[in-house]
């Protein structure tokens, strides 16, 4: 049986601290699925949707075991759907931790057969927050060094 894994974000945008979570976990699955979802939480994209999944498939372009999808749905329902037993998911301290830790309760109840793979963050990218990238980019700074592609 293949190991399916879901990388579950709304990757507003997806910075290269994504991208090391992404490639180390393909050490450890056969495949991932980049899902992209809506956060009841953030009403409003920087980024627009459509163009964050071409850089992020531009990123892993040549690399058959990465896909991306838009999905607007439980994560733990999208999980069976794709037969996926796996949630990956990167901690960059323990404030992420405590956040994933509830979400991840959460998802086991709602799909007994998910198991979420937390990923301690490489340590040149700790620092890197979607939420620090766009208050960057929005003042016009260069965010280049931050991200897997470069911006239109």
């Amino acid at each position: 049986m293949k190991k399916i894994a879901i990388f579950p974000g709304s990757f507003d945008p997806f910075t290269k601290g994504h991208e090391d979570i992404v490639l180390r976990g393909l050490e450890l699955f056969d495949e991932i699925l980049i899902a992209i979802g809506h956060n009841s939480k953030k009403n409003v994209r920087y980024f627009p949707v459509e163009k964050m999944v071409a850089y992020i498939e531009k990123a892993f372009e040549g690399n058959d075991r990465v896909t991306v999808r838009l999905y607007n749905e439980l994560t733990a329902d999208l999980a069976r759907k794709k037969d996926a037993r796996f949630l990956l998911r990167g901690l960059r301290n323990t404030t992420d931790f405590e956040y994933e830790n509830s979400i991840s309760q959460v998802n086991k109840y709602l799909n007994e057969d998910l198991e979420s793979v937390f990923l301690i963050t490489s340590p040149e990218y700790a620092a890197i927050s979607s939420t620090i990238i766009r208050e960057v980019h929005k003042y016009g700074g260069d965010v280049t060094p931050f991200l897997p592609y470069q911006l239109d």
